[in-house]
């Protein structure tokens, strides 16, 4: 295979467009966690201006959370059907919401709705994913088709479902600058269990304790280094920048992911700190 060929097939050598105006290689670089830039999604405040005139308005996080959760039910008719004995249309029982990709990446985040969350970031911030219940290491592969066939599964895409999270980017986004959710500097200190760091390393080494790891295009952080020491022999301390946040605790009405104190970032290279679980 010649050199053009070899770049196809390998994912982590992909560049792709993005709605952010910052170039994929750049966003997933660790340069860019050091010194992080604010990102917007063109157009997504924009096409719900009257949301973020509402939030504007709000006195508090609480507030702000009931205005987004009133919003996105009417936006995208997400409510439940009051008489819960009467049959639901087959298109309202499968009807997709951010609540249900964010229920289901807590309990699989390798299912079907971890797929479409992968498909989103790399639809939006141009990063490929590396990993879906298996390695993305070339393509085409079994491992890619399955992660295709579940980024575009019907049930999980409908009701403009990217559209959904576009907002809820935004919003944290919002919440984190205007309530100050995870205190006030650009980045925050977060943590990750990992049984498959060696696999990971692209600089450093776990001996040295500071290396530097490429993390799949979407990943899950912990607040605290106990709640990470459940997920792996491995515990990887990060420097998250907060404009790479898509979802962290208490940022909407839902008890998903809060077992853990679970925040949802986007991934790249990170240069960590590693302690032996």
């Amino acid at each position: 295979m010649n050199a053009a060929g070899e770049l196809e097939a390998d994912p982590t050598r992909w560049y792709s467009t993005n709605l952010v105006g910052i170039p994929a290689p750049v966003l997933s670089s660790a340069a860019f966690n050091a010194h992080p830039q604010p990102l917007r999604i063109a157009a997504a405040r924009e096409c719900s201006a009257g949301l973020f005139a509402l939030l504007a308005q709000s006195g508090d996080a609480a507030q702000a959370r009931e205005m987004f959760a009133h919003y996105m039910t009417l936006a995208f008719g997400l409510a439940k059907p009051r008489d819960a004995g009467a049959a639901v249309p087959e298109s309202r029982r499968w009807r997709a919401s951010y609540l249900k990709l964010l229920q289901g990446w807590g309990l699989d985040s390798n299912g079907p709705a971890g797929a479409v969350l992968k498909g989103w970031v790399e639809s939006r911030f141009g990063l490929a994913p590396g990993f879906h219940k298996a390695p993305l290491a070339r393509f085409p592969s079994p491992a890619w088709i399955t992660y295709l066939e579940e980024k575009a599964a019907e049930r999980y895409r409908n009701n403009n479902v990217f559209q959904q999270l576009d907002l809820l980017y935004e919003f944290c986004q919002w919440m984190l600058a205007r309530f100050r959710l995870l205190g006030e500097g650009p980045r925050v200190t977060l943590w990750r269990g990992s049984t498959r760091c060696e696999e990971q390393i692209v600089a450093g080494s776990l001996r040295a304790r500071h290396c530097t790891v490429r993390l799949n295009n979407l990943v899950s952080f912990s607040r605290s280094h106990e709640g990470a020491q459940c997920f792996g022999d491995w515990v990887l301390q990060a420097q998250v920048p907060l404009c790479k946040l898509l979802f962290v605790p208490g940022l909407v009405n839902t008890r998903s992911l809060d077992g853990e104190g679970e925040v949802l970032a986007l991934g790249g290279d990170y240069e960590v700190l590693a302690s032996y679980a």
